[in-house]
């Protein structure tokens, strides 16, 4: 008996191809939220470079400085999601209300806590030198963003994700 092939059965066909895995996962939110991470991070030596005049390879790898790589990662993630499945989503609510809490939570208590981190780092240099915590290791004083280091880190996310989406 002779089978008859429609043509919807020949494109059923031909969509079960499956294509050889990438390297990469084409998971656009996903690339573009590590992407304005690693962008952000990177943008921080020239930064503080031209804020300070020196290059510090640490920045790199450190929390705080101009652009926030928090917000531009959490921004990223949040248009990515918006640019491939639209705002009315469950992923995308999800994704704002994460942006919001990071970004405040930047220039709020971890920026504070970088501040008071700062004064106390000035009190301990004023011991004298007999004091048991005269020789305490200084804290971390880079821990928060302004106002316009999370601004700055948001737009870069935001064009790091539209221009993801629009290179495919």
């Amino acid at each position: 008996m002779d089978e008859v092939i429609t043509a919807a059965d020949a494109s059923s066909n031909s969509r079960s191809v499956t294509s050889p895995p990438s390297l990469l996962p084409s998971n656009l939110p996903l690339l573009s939220a590590l992407l304005a991470f690693a962008l952000a991070q990177f943008l921080k030596l020239f930064t503080t470079w031209f804020k300070e005049k020196r290059w510090d390879s640490r920045r790199l790898l450190g929390s705080g400085g101009m652009p926030s790589s928090h917000s531009a990662t959490v921004t990223a993630l949040a248009m990515a999601i918006a640019l491939q499945d639209g705002t009315g989503g469950s992923a995308f609510a999800i994704a704002v209300v994460l942006a919001s809490v990071v970004m405040y939570d930047a220039t709020g208590v971890r920026l504070h806590a970088g501040r008071q981190a700062e004064l106390l780092n000035q009190i301990v240099c004023e011991f004298p030198p007999e004091h048991p915590l005269s020789n305490a290791r200084p804290l971390r004083d880079s821990l928060g963003h302004t106002p316009l280091q999370v601004a700055a880190g948001a737009t870069l996310g935001c064009i790091v994700a539209y221009l993801m989406k629009n290179s495919n």
